[in-house]
């Protein structure tokens, strides 16, 4: 039983963007795994609350990932 967990930023993603990710990532192990598998993959989506993660020592918020998101420098 494969399981997959994906953390991203909380506020970044929509619902359907999530839902998404969730049925590609199961899509992609099925690939390598096989369809059997198909009911046994477990994908978990986790928030993390924002400035909880950081990058290079400096903490990184919903706003900023966003901004990058924009192709804007936050």
């Amino acid at each position: 039983m494969p399981l997959i967990n994906v953390k991203v930023i909380e506020g970044v993603f929509s619902d359907a963007q999530k839902a998404e990710m969730v049925e590609k990532l199961t899509d992609a192990m099925v690939a390598v795994e096989g369809e059997n598998m198909r009911p046994l993959t477990l994908v978990i989506v986790e928030e993390v609350k924002s400035g909880d993660w950081g990058v290079g020592g400096k903490p990184v918020t919903t706003a900023e990932v966003k901004a990058l998101a924009a192709g804007l420098r936050p």
